[in-house]
């Protein structure tokens, strides 16, 4: 009898993979009933990564969105799928324990089946946690092997991890090969030694297309026992994102494998629908790059759901290294030439950080570094002059451990920078705060919402939430929108106010990451309601008149270009004229390519002037402090 392969729609990830937003909850509603009628899958991704995010970006409530959106599939029998990061949650940076405790309760409720659990460094103790509060919330734990290929990385080392996750009570295992980089080979083994050992663990398998491994790595773990195959479809398969599914159903039937008959009529109203979405306005944050497959991604192994953020990096760092070319009578590069750089640099750190596989946050910090080192060794300085702080959390475990070794250089210099390794459970450093939460929406009188989820939001994503409830992001993203709109001809830029005040109040400021992206938008909130201050009231602009004018002033300047803050969260003071500083203090820090990178002081004085307002842009080698 054949085997039977069942496939799951990456409706989600397909447009993650290929720009920046998705489809708003108006649009999916549109889409949900002919994915349905379509007939052939037996899974849906619905939610996960930056989905809620964008939500709340466009002024919608992801709970609202999620509940009306899982529906048509909770009704016609399609099970649901959710990504998320294990220890990040559904975010980039760590989340406390009873935070995620309530994500999987709140998700479950709202539809969704299972959640497909990752650790970008396949630390077995930040899944463990996944794996347990996903089945105390009533999902089905999925948990997932980040895929990447490495001496460390061998079948044997995922053979192992998938033991343990079984181990630890996963319902079933997910191969993430998210840069499609893994060998078909090589997967086969993987799923073969999975289903000798545990026949009962069903197994599903999720690539991407870039590097052109993928149709011939979906045969061959279909072949090793896979059950379930993610796919995408057109207009958004191939390059950066999928397989698509007409292609993947042809071979595996002509494989000889039992799969599902696919409603063409169906499947072309979706597939114009999604084009109707991109006409709409997705297509303005779709790299028309992202669309091509790229061999070149098998050296350094980067993940295709980034490389539309890369590109965009790769232009403006390359303005930069140019300017500095050209000022000190050098030859420029083309964006080509730095490409090559940066792929080559990556392939040459990896391993000295000890191999984190790179996916989602640890793909952006490699490149990032990588980056870095290739910017300032064009300019003649060394390597690791550069390292934010977020990289060097996971180069001192605070992340999790690394797969590898560090190499000496890197320890020498942690040592150097007076940098102390941690070894200890990731999740302790990360306190629960949903009591502080719980204050923070009686303060504001917002309703906690069915199940908690509106704590829940605000929790995962305090600031998006905090802009969503002030009405300014919506603001904000219409006018960006209104502007890329513009850049192409196609309209004027509407009069979009950048801040619309509330209840006469003026609005604030937040800095907010999505998926590793930043956002700069208003936020205004009603003073009267009891806002927390200490804890949420944004950090003021140091004026730039200085408050010490006598003596011998000490420059500091920007050793790159990006933004400049003076802080990076709201547990830190920022500076201002007249503080006292020692040699080794942080003074502020400059946002680049999605990290922020501290600027230290490099002796003791006494601060005379901040040059710069917090969030302004900066341009290497600009005065942004200055000293007494």
């Amino acid at each position: 009898m054949a085997k039977e392969i069942k496939f799951s729609l990456l409706y989600r990830d397909m447009w993650q993979s290929s720009g920046k937003y998705v489809p708003t909850v108006d649009q999916l509603l549109k889409v949900a009933p002919e994915i349905i009628d379509m007939g052939c899958f037996a899974r849906v991704e619905t939610n996960g990564g930056g989905f809620e995010q964008i939500n709340l970006l466009f002024g919608e409530n992801p709970n609202v969105a999620n509940r009306q959106w899982t529906q048509p599939f909770n009704d016609a029998g399609i099970q649901t799928h959710m990504l998320e990061r294990a220890l990040n949650g559904i975010r980039m940076s760590p989340v406390p324990a009873d935070v995620r405790k309530l994500m999987y309760k709140v998700k479950k409720k709202q539809g969704t089946d299972i959640a497909r659990s990752f650790c970008g460094l396949n630390d077995p103790r930040n899944l463990e946690g996944s794996i347990k509060y996903a089945r105390e919330g009533g999902m089905i734990s999925q948990a997932a092997l980040s895929l990447t290929v490495s001496e460390v990385h061998t079948v044997v080392y995922y053979t192992n991890l998938a033991d343990q996750l079984i181990e630890m009570g996963t319902d079933e295992i997910c191969i993430k090969d998210m840069a499609g980089i893994g060998r078909p080979a090589f997967l086969g083994k993987i799923v073969k030694n999975i289903k000798d050992r545990h026949p009962q663990i069903p197994v599903q398998y999720h690539g991407h297309a870039g590097p052109g491994f993928q149709m011939a790595s979906i045969l061959e773990v279909a072949r090793a026992g896979a059950e379930y195959i993610d796919v995408g479809m057109e207009p958004l398969s191939w390059g950066t994102g999928h397989a698509d599914l007409l292609a993947v159903q042809a071979m595996l039937k002509d494989a000889g494998f039992k799969v599902p008959e696919i409603n063409m009529k169906a499947y072309m109203h979706v597939r114009a629908l999604t084009q109707s979405f991109i006409d709409d306005f997705l297509g303005y944050y779709i790299n028309p790059k992202n669309r091509l497959m790229n061999s070149l991604l098998i050296g350094p192994g980067l993940p295709g759901g980034m490389m539309g953020s890369l590109m965009s990096d790769l232009e403006n760092n390359l303005a930069s290294i140019n300017k500095w070319l050209r000022k000190h009578g050098k030859e420029e590069l083309t964006q080509d030439d730095l490409l090559i750089k940066l792929f080559d640099e990556v392939a040459h750190i990896w391993p000295m950080l000890g191999y984190p596989p790179l996916v989602t946050p640890f793909s952006q910090y490699v490149k990032n570094l990588a980056l870095m080192n290739v910017i300032q060794l064009e300019k003649g300085k060394k390597r690791w002059s550069m390292i934010a702080d977020n990289i060097w959390d996971m180069i001192l475990g605070k992340s999790g451990k690394l797969p590898g070794e560090l190499d000496p250089e890197i320890i020498k210099r942690a040592e150097k920078e007076g940098k102390v390794f941690y070894t200890g459970n990731p999740q302790d450093l990360y306190p629960d705060q949903l009591d502080e939460f719980r204050d923070e929406m009686k303060d504001n009188n917002w309703d906690f919402g069915e199940d908690d989820e509106e704590l829940f939001e605000l929790a995962m994503h305090p600031e998006q939430y905090r802009a969503y409830k002030s009405g300014q992001a919506k603001a904000a993203f219409e006018k960006d929108l209104a502007e890329r709109k513009a850049e192409e001809g196609k309209a004027k830029v509407p009069n979009v106010p950048a801040s619309v005040p509330q209840n006469g109040f003026e609005p604030k400021k937040l800095h907010v990451e999505v998926n590793g992206e930043k956002f700069v938008v208003n936020v205004s909130y009603d003073e009267t309601s009891g806002q927390k201050k200490k804890e949420h009231a944004p950090v003021e602009t140091a004026p730039k008149e200085s408050a010490i004018v006598a003596g011998s002033l000490k420059e500091i300047i920007a050793p790159l270009e990006g933004k400049f803050f003076l802080t990076k969260d709201s547990s830190e003071k920022a500076i201002k004229p007249g503080d006292k500083v020692n040699k080794g203090d942080v003074l502020g820090y400059i946002e680049s390519m999605k990290t922020y990178n501290a600027i230290v002081s490099e002796e003791s004085g006494k601060v005379a002037e901040v040059c710069i307002n917090n969030g302004d842009a900066v341009d290497e080698d600009d005065v942004i402090i200055k000293l007494l």
